[in-house]
């Protein structure tokens, strides 16, 4: 056995640890033979009581209560205060090696290697992906080398059409149980391109070719579910689905006292006692500690180097469920500093002694402050030292979260902002974040129109047949529209394209981005899809419901030459143009248009 401390040659032979250097808190008067002076709690003497570390070695079986007495020259170990910490933490079953990784030296040679960054998912969920513009929208980001899963009904439709390597989920957004949020674990990006089935009454061709028209007027008739089940129920489903993939734009949170929650995290002391030290340290409610006189969390205590210690920390209890924090990309502290350097350390095992992901962070004394700490700088570190083979963080597995106040940095570093004594460090909330700037998560197909069927003085002999049929299609464009309040109180970073008539002509006009729901003409299914596309990439297109025309009249066909085809467009350049809360429900509401 070797000595975690000093690398000396232990064994169970008194003779051959009896001269050996060092010190310890765990020394008793009482029966032993010999006498050592080595931090480290012998496993294969523990059955009979005995603790082999400092002076302290081979004692007769008996229970101690209370503080042990310190050689000379040193503090008091309080032994209750420990195993209650130990028990707090649901009590690991083996003492013995619990207390040997605990007291690992909390130094060691420096580091030569710079630590993994953790890998990101960049799929695109696509719903609907066999209608008309979803097959583009497939067929597209495949072009790009994009990672596309697809939601479909049909199997056996979606295998012919994209082939036997196409990653795909079967299921309904009418039947909630057939979207179990499983399926879509690590998808951040959605498009949703699902719509209620429209055909003419007098019925189709085999390949729909009189819907695939898009401008010539026949009798309609909805055709499968209903619009309530589809565009409102559905997009209900859909979301329910994936928000734990896709993230809300305001973050979520995990502690706080914001609204009506109150994020109360189960906190216990876990100081330097756990190696002998005398560091103590609590977490508090502040009834009125916060900014604005709200009530905050509180990190406080005493730190002291005395008997080898030098850190404090308070550790969460592992969570019954891991928080699933795939959607985000790091985690935002607010704090009122103190100017000291403190740790974040984030645990994705519930084991006790295990690699935690840890950032060091610094604070401004006396100032409240937003410190973001991106996953990908979290560092593997496993008793102070960098694992540089531990397995990349994995976000969909938080278990615990743990604030340190330590002497010591990692890799034999120490904190060069570390004083003895009192700290405090008063602590607001705790949430996840998405990086700025923020770009849209869920991208829907709508439709021009859905504010028109209710607006007053509206001339309805001008309006698309839709605007004037709402009513004996289901009320269509009525949950089309709130299918698409839904998606935007959801918290979820979104975009609402509403294209006007659908064709199949190919893209490349010149288009209209209009907002306010007023406009009416054409719009390629090609063009949609290439602008749903970009609108994924685009901070100008998050939060902004639009209306999209080609400037082509119905009267003329557009068509494209080959040997000359038409520039491709930045969309970014439309999307500037876009203003945040703009849905044409002001006009329902008789009330100005936002500027």
């Amino acid at each position: 056995m070797e000595c975690i401390y000093c690398s000396a040659n232990l064994s169970s032979r008194p003779a051959s640890i009896q001269n050996h250097q060092g010190s310890n808190p765990w020394y008793k008067s009482g029966s032993y033979s010999k006498t050592v002076n080595c931090k480290v709690f012998s496993p294969h003497r523990v059955g009979s009581g005995a603790l082999h570390s400092g002076r302290l070695s081979f004692v007769s079986k008996r229970s101690y209560k209370g503080i042990i007495v310190a050689e000379s020259g040193r503090q008091g170990w309080d032994f209750g205060r420990f195993f209650r910490t130990l028990y707090f933490f649901n009590g690991p079953p083996n003492p013995a090696k619990f207390i040997e990784s605990l007291i690992e030296k909390l130094s060691s040679p420096a580091a030569s290697e710079i630590p993994k960054e953790m890998a990101t998912s960049d799929a695109v969920l696509v719903a609907g992906a066999t209608g008309g513009v979803g097959r583009r929208v497939v067929d597209n980001l495949r072009k790009k080398g994009t990672p596309v899963r697809v939601l479909v009904r049909n199997k056996e439709k979606a295998l012919k059409m994209f082939g036997p390597n196409i990653d795909m989920v079967v299921g309904d957004i009418t039947k909630e149980n057939s979207l179990d949020p499983e399926y879509f674990k690590g998808i951040k990006k959605v498009i949703n391109a699902v719509s209620v089935i429209v055909g003419p009454k007098e019925g189709d061709t085999p390949d729909r070719a009189k819907y695939a028209q898009g401008i010539k007027f026949f009798e309609p008739e909805i055709k499968g579910d209903p619009p309530e089940k589809v565009e409102y129920i559905g997009m209900k489903n859909l979301i329910n689905a994936v928000k734990n993939s896709t993230g809300q734009l305001d973050g979520k949170l995990l502690f706080g006292f914001k609204g009506n929650f109150t994020g109360k995290l189960v906190w216990g002391s876990l100081d330097d006692v756990v190696m002998g030290g005398v560091s103590e340290s609590t977490f508090q409610i502040d009834p009125t500690g916060g900014e604005n006189g709200e009530p905050t969390g509180l990190f406080k205590g005493v730190v002291s180097t005395a008997n080898n210690g030098g850190f404090t920390s308070v550790r969460t209890k592992n969570f019954t469920v891991p928080e699933d924090l795939s959607a985000y990309d790091g985690i935002e502290l607010r704090v009122k500093g103190d100017g000291h350097r403190y740790k974040l350390i984030i645990r994705i095992s519930a084991d006790w002694d295990t690699v935690g992901y840890t950032a060091s962070f610094d604070t401004t004394k006396e100032q409240w402050q937003s410190i973001k700490i991106p996953f990908s700088s979290l560092r593997p570190v496993f008793r102070a030292k960098t694992v540089f083979d531990a397995p990349p963080f994995d976000p969909s597995k938080v278990i615990s979260l743990q604030l340190m106040y330590s002497k010591f940095e990692y890799d034999g570093k120490l904190n060069p902002t570390f004083t003895e004594g009192e700290f405090q460090l008063p602590l607001s909330s705790i949430q996840a974040y998405i990086n700025e700037p923020v770009t849209p998560r869920f991208v829907h197909v709508s439709a021009a129109g859905v504010t028109r069927p209710d607006r007053p003085g509206l001339d309805l002999s001008k309006q698309p047949p839709a605007v004037r049929l709402n009513k004996e299609l289901g009320f269509i464009l009525t949950y089309k529209l709130k299918g698409e309040d839904v998606l935007r109180e959801s918290g979820i970073p979104y975009t609402i394209i509403r294209p006007c008539a659908l064709t199949e002509e190919p893209a490349g006009a010149d288009i209209i981005f209009d907002q306010g729901d007023n406009i009416t003409g054409k719009i390629s299914r090609e063009e949609v899809a290439l602008i749903c596309i970009a609108a994924l990439e685009s901070p100008y297109a998050c939060q902004k419901t639009f209306e999209v025309k080609s400037t082509i009249p119905f009267s003329e066909t557009y068509t494209v030459d080959p040997s000359n085809p038409p520039p491709q467009k930045d969309y970014n350049v439309y999307f500037q143009t876009l203003k945040a809360g703009i849905t044409g429900k002001e006009a329902l509401e008789e009330s100005p248009v936002p500027v």
